[in-house]
């Protein structure tokens, strides 16, 4: 590849590697140059331009980011669609990350061309949660350079796969001793409990015994008898040795101890084995609260049908410091006599919602569809304002016009600002153009949501304001599902004098292909933010509507 200043007269399906600005029309970077972009150029009195040209045998950055991402590919895996030389890997369901660290680590090193960034190795992830990245720095990678790629990728096993979790069912037996309060002892069960339940596993009945050797030896056998697939001690006294009650216990059973003890704090005292083909541990005292601790990282990797070697433990300690410090006393000294001065936080960003509920219904008329209610009794602009209320966006202001008092009775009594579009009726543009001049001057970002669009949950709208950083080039958001692009989008403060120019009976989408470098694509579960209802036959088909 070719890179840097280019006649014009040579410069015909180069790549522009800056946007260009000029009288009446913008190219933007990216953009593989046509005769009429050179043209406009001309006519600009410039006589070359900065580009990429591609030769021979090089491959432009979305194919090569697509087909990295194929190389990667494994069940339980998906992705988004290529763009601007990048690809993102999702989970199809929920599990365990597993990631080949030593293959990922080779394919970074292999070319700059070619980067991949993943979540921390062994994380726990939801369905549609984004594992990776894959980004093609320059427009486009040398072909060799791709196919020894492709080929690390394949060569060996997966580099990146989803372990999905066991529904196992689990004994724990709970020791106790004189002066021991009861609420420490149920506390134990019930913390022990969530931490099953939310890896998909069910407890069984909870043993209860005295604290000795014999006592939970019995119980273990009797969890076993039931059916455990994993057996769990708490014990009333922390394990501080391989050979104290919890773990001969285990050994009494008919087990063996494999490892006492991980680089992780909390989390130090932890005492793993086996009875039999069953997984047992003694669980460090840390366990009893809720709070992350090394037993959660273990549990985990149990739970994805992982075995747990001592080796495994004690690689664990990088990353492993999970307790604050910097003022708990320390082993042959003392803390300092006053913590360091505190930065200052980071200010949270904020981002105002905009709801666009100005607009006259045509396509259902004589009805309008905003105030359309569900088999609830509740009007679909209400649901809209509803799910903005309840997600992280503030202030949330609702843009009126067309039966604007209805409109604000159906939203009686929600904390909302109101701004109405005088001039509704000349097109969306100037419904949105109404909100944006509502925004109040602090605020970082706008999220634009359609009143017609109910199914679009709050859990998704913080999603899409969990990604927006501008900082870091994500100032405009948009949900996705299986690549096709939804609302509500995000935009950067930056970008609202670009908003306020737009004309006609549009919204703002178009911007975000003259700013493709800035969009970032969040992929949602399901196809909500996909699914407007401005017409009587979609309306049937929307959940709670169908009437």
């Amino acid at each position: 590849m070719k890179f840097g200043p280019t006649p014009l007269d040579e410069a015909r399906g180069a790549i522009l590697a800056h946007t260009l600005r000029l009288p009446g029309r913008v190219i933007k970077k990216g953009t593989a140059l046509s005769e009429a972009d050179l043209d406009a150029m001309r006519t600009a009195h410039l006589r070359e331009v900065i580009a990429a040209t591609l030769q021979a045998g090089d491959v432009p950055e979305d194919e090569a980011a697509e087909r990295l991402a194929q190389a990667m590919m494994a069940p339980l895996l998906a992705k988004s669609r290529a763009a601007t030389g990048r690809v993102n890997l999702l989970a199809d369901a929920p599990g365990l990350l597993v990631l080949d660290v030593a293959a990922i680590g080779r394919l970074n090193a292999l070319d700059e061309s070619i980067t991949i960034a993943t979540l921390p190795n062994h994380t726990l992830v939801s369905a549609r949660e984004m594992l990776a990245t894959i980004k093609i720095i320059p427009f486009a990678v040398p072909g060799p350079v791709l196919a020894v790629a492709e080929a690390m990728l394949r060569s060996g096993g997966p580099s990146l796969r989803i372990m999905p979790l066991k529904p196992l069912k689990v004994g724990l037996v709970v020791s106790e001793l004189p002066g021991v309060k009861e609420s420490a002892m149920e506390g134990a069960a019930e913390v022990t409990g969530a931490r099953v339940e939310a890896l998909q596993g069910s407890m069984l009945p909870v043993e209860r015994v005295r604290h000795d050797t014999p006592a939970i030896a019995d119980a273990l056998a009797r969890l076993r008898r039931a059916g455990a697939e994993l057996l769990l001690i708490a014990g009333a006294s922390a394990t501080v040795d391989r050979r104290d009650v919890g773990p001969a216990a285990i050994i009494r059973a008919g087990g063996a101890i494999t490892h006492f003890g991980m680089p992780v704090d909390p989390g130090n005292l932890i005492c793993l084995g086996r009875v039999g083909d069953v997984p047992a541990m003694v669980l460090p005292g840390c366990a009893r609260s809720p709070k992350l601790n090394g037993f959660d990282w273990v549990l985990a990797r149990v739970f994805a049908g992982l075995e747990v070697r001592p080796r495994d433990v004690m690689g664990m300690g990088v990353g492993g410091l999970l307790k604050e410090i910097d003022t708990r006393p320390l082993p042959r000294d003392r803390a300092p006599q006053s913590p360091p001065p505190a930065q200052a936080p980071r200010r949270a960003r904020q981002v105002a919602a905009v709801v666009m509920a100005a607009g006259r219904s045509r396509r259902m008329a004589p009805l309008n569809k905003l105030l359309v209610t569900d088999d609830q009794g509740r009007s679909m602009v209400a649901r809209v304002v509803d799910q903005a209320l309840a997600s992280q966006a503030r202030p949330v202001i609702v843009v009126t016009g067309h039966e604007r008092d209805r409109v604000m009775e159906a939203l009686a009594g929600r904390p909302v600002l109101f701004a109405h579009a005088e001039d509704y009726a000349q097109g969306l543009s100037a419904s949105l153009k109404s909100g944006l001049a509502a925004l109040p001057p602090d605020v970082d970002g706008v999220m634009v949501c359609l009143g017609d669009m109910p199914l679009v949950a709050a859990a998704m709208m913080d999603r899409i304001i969990a990604a927006f950083d501008p900082d870091a080039g994500r100032a405009i958001v948009q949900p996705t599902f299986r690549g096709k692009q939804g609302n509500p989008m995000l935009w950067a403060r930056a970008l609202v004098p670009a908003m306020m120019a737009v004309t006609g009976d549009v919204g703002a989408r178009h911007l975000a292909a003259q700013h493709a470098s800035l969009v970032f694509d969040v992929e949602m579960p399901d196809d909500a933010v996909l699914r407007d209802f401005d017409t009587t036959e979609a309306l049937k088909a929307a959940p709670g509507f169908g009437r």
